[in-house]
């Protein structure tokens, strides 16, 4: 019977922590402060900026949220981001992606402090994940190694193969398998022969956004499967890009959709913007 990974159980402890250690900063006057930017009304972006919010307010950080228009400019869009760059009680800087038409998502990203940066998507904080040497990860990717972790899952040595290359989850994710010493086959859309490279995976990421796409027969036994995928299935109905029911019984452990993946993302978005305050005041 495969061990059920509980994401929301390992993001409570991750949160806690954050809390235990913003109580300590504010005890010396300095308060963790997260500005999240969203543009337009995408209602699932406005349920992740929602749950930000909730997160910060549970945590003891400052949150600030700048709800836009559809309609705002770019040169707009930027000039906010440069204000948030020189505001001292800011710590770290989100804009919820994707952003509407006609606005260049790149541009934004690059405008945002590489210290403010706690989604860890600017070019020279991805740079520093490629070496090894860097102060903010991405919060999705993150979110899973904490897990893996968190139930004494080792990297080591494993055969990891990520489905995805993305780059806000496929392509770091398997630095970070890497980083732990995995052996990485990152898989996309032209992957040849997928069901035969997938099979041999002990650790499984899927990180595609295609409702139930891996199938029991795509799983060696015995392996370690995580979900990254939110999706909806042809009822309408919540869940990830794994067959969960017909996979379970199959893997060692594996992440449900929901409560997987998702909580942490929140969590180590926490924990970035509590580094982000340490390091601006040199704590």
């Amino acid at each position: 019977m495969a061990v059920i990974i509980d994401g929301k159980k390992v993001s409570a402890e991750v949160k806690e922590q954050v809390r235990l250690e913003t109580a300590e900063l504010i005890k010396k006057g300095v308060q963790p402060g997260l500005a999240v930017i969203i543009v337009g009304d995408d209602p699932a972006s406005r349920v992740y900026v929602n749950n930000k919010k909730k997160a910060c307010e549970a945590v003891g950080f400052l949150s600030r949220e700048y709800a836009l228009p559809a309609t705002t400019t770019q040169q707009e869009l930027l000039e906010l981001v440069n204000k948030l760059n020189d505001d001292e009680e800011i710590n770290g800087i989100l804009c919820q992606l994707p952003l509407p038409k006609g606005l260049d998502e790149k541009s934004v990203i690059e405008a945002i402090s590489p210290l403010k940066d706690v989604d860890a998507f600017h070019a020279s904080n991805v740079g520093k994940i490629m070496i090894g040497d860097y102060d903010f990860l991405p919060c999705t990717p993150a979110g899973v190694m904490e897990m893996l972790h968190s139930y004494n899952i080792a990297v080591e040595g494993k055969k990891c193969v990520v489905i995805g290359r993305s780059n806000i989850v496929g392509k770091p994710m398997g630095m970070l398998l890497l980083h732990e010493n995995g052996t990485v086959t990152i898989t996309h859309s032209r992957t040849q022969n997928l069901k035969e490279v997938t099979r041999e995976a002990d650790i499984l990421v899927a990180a595609i956004g295609k409702p139930k796409f891996v199938t029991a027969d795509m799983v060696k036994e015995g392996a370690v499967v995580i979900d990254v995928g939110m999706d909806r299935d042809e009822n309408g109905k919540l869940c990830g890009d794994v067959d969960f029911e017909n996979v379970k019984d199959k893997c060692s452990a594996i992440t449900p959709v929901p409560g997987g993946v998702g909580p942490m993302t929140i969590a180590v978005l926490m924990k970035n913007t509590l580094k982000a305050c340490k390091l601006q005041n040199n704590l």
